[in-house]
This record gives C-alpha cells, sequence and structure tokens, in this order.
C-alpha cells in the first residue's frame, strides 16, 4: 500500500503539471489600450489628358567662309534676318533664346584648315499653336538655306490643374482599393492613418521631331496631339 500510494502522489503532481502547461499556452499578453494592427495599405494612381499649348522650336543658322571673319558676319546676319521675321510673326522677345553660338575649322582630308564654320542656335517657344505653322516657314523664308530646324516639341505650359485632378483621381482609386480589400477580409474601412504622394508630372515628351533642312515653300502640317499628366499616392487605412 505505501508503494501505491507513492504511485498515486506521484501521478496526481504530473497532472497537475500537464494543466499548468496547457494553461500556459492558452493565455497572450494583452495588447495595449487603442492598439490596432489590422491595416491596409494600398498605392493609387490617376491620369489626365491635356492638350498641349506650347511648341518650343530649336532652330540655327550656319555659315561656311574660309576666313573666319566672313564666316560669323554671314551667320549673324542671317541670324538677324530670322529674328526679325520672329518679331514681325508676333513672338515676343521673352520666349526668344540664344542656346549655343559655334565656330569650328574645317579641314581637308591633309588635316589643312580650309575654312570656318559658323553656327548660331535659338529656342523659340511658340503660344499661339494655330500660328506655329506659319512661324517656322516665315524662319525659314528669312533664313534661306542656311536654316536649320533641329527639332520640334510639344509641351503644357501650366499644368497645375491637370495635376490637382490626377491628384483626385489617384486617391479616390487608392480608397477604392482600401475599401474593396476591406470588403474581402469582412472588415470596415477606418480612418486615413497616412498619405504620401508621387507626383509624376508630365512625362517626358516624345523624341523632337527633325524638321526639314531645306527652305520650305508653305506651312509645315503641325499636330499637338495629347499629354498625360500623372499622379501616384499611397495611403494607409484602419481596418476595424
Amino acid at each position: 500500500m505505501p508503494i501505491a500510494g507513492r504511485r498515486v502522489v506521484v501521478a496526481l503532481a504530473a497532472m497537475g503539471t500537464a494543466a499548468a502547461v496547457l494553461t500556459g499556452c492558452d493565455s497572450a499578453p494583452a495588447s495595449p489600450a487603442g492598439a490596432n494592427p489590422r491595416q491596409v495599405t494600398v498605392v493609387g494612381t490617376g491620369d489626365v489628358k491635356g492638350v498641349p499649348d506650347t511648341l518650343t522650336a530649336d532652330v540655327s543658322v550656319e555659315a561656311a567662309a574660309t576666313d573666319v571673319t566672313t564666316a560669323m558676319n554671314q551667320a549673324n546676319d542671317r541670324q538677324n534676318s530670322v529674328l526679325n521675321a520672329l518679331n514681325a510673326s508676333g513672338i515676343d522677345p521673352n520666349d526668344i533664346a540664344t542656346t549655343q553660338v559655334s565656330l569650328q575649322p574645317q579641314y581637308s582630308d591633309s588635316s589643312v584648315i580650309t575654312g570656318y564654320r559658323a553656327s548660331n542656335s535659338l529656342q523659340i517657344k511658340i503660344r499661339k499653336l494655330d500660328t506655329a505653322s506659319q512661324v517656322l516657314a516665315n524662319v525659314v523664308s528669312a533664313g534661306g538655306d542656311a536654316t536649320r530646324i533641329n527639332s520640334v516639341s510639344y509641351s503644357i505650359e501650366d499644368d497645375s490643374k491637370l495635376v490637382t485632378d490626377a491628384r483626385a483621381r489617384a486617391f479616390g482609386d487608392a480608397k477604392q482599393r482600401a475599401e474593396q480589400y476591406a470588403q474581402l477580409s469582412g472588415l470596415s474601412l477606418g480612418k486615413v492613418i497616412s498619405i504620401s504622394e508621387a507626383p509624376g508630372g508630365t512625362p517626358p515628351p516624345p523624341p523632337p521631331m527633325p524638321m526639314p533642312r531645306g527652305a520650305m515653300a508653305s506651312s509645315v502640317p503641325l499636330a499637338p496631339g495629347q499629354q498625360t499628366v500623372s499622379f501616384s499616392v499611397t495611403a494607409v487605412w484602419e481596418l476595424s
């Protein structure tokens, strides 16, 4: 009997230990008051299209001669003719900027200087797009065969309204995504925890279009098309 009694005591002690372990596994530390680890992070995007209102043209005139002075004088005279044509076309002087003045020696096959080539370059902003074709034609007529229209590109001068609309669309897109995730998870969308934005602005315009290097008999056909202003926003919502 004493031996059997000891066995019963040992068995009860073992059962007590098991019960303590189970109780410890079942209990979890209490969450801090007000803590809510459930949240959803989404990224929303918004795009708005706008019609360009400005054309930028890169124009240059070149002249070649056997001496430096003649080359420079000829290039300057032709550049002045182009400037006069732009003035007569109604282009604001503030929208005309010299971007480069170049004078380079020309060599023969035997590396002997045979002459000089002078070049003056302008960047022109044309804000009345319905006159752009004629303005370019006037430039070429004034500069003659020495004229080089290197490229033209379109842009939106003031895209602030488009950015505002794109931002609103981006946030609306983010909220719609968050609401869907809340519904799918059986929860409700709470208040916004944080918002961060990544403005996309106006995407870079396509590569500038090279223009003919000779004189043009008529206006150049131009089409501004559309440009897209993009915006992205990352937002975090509580889930309850």
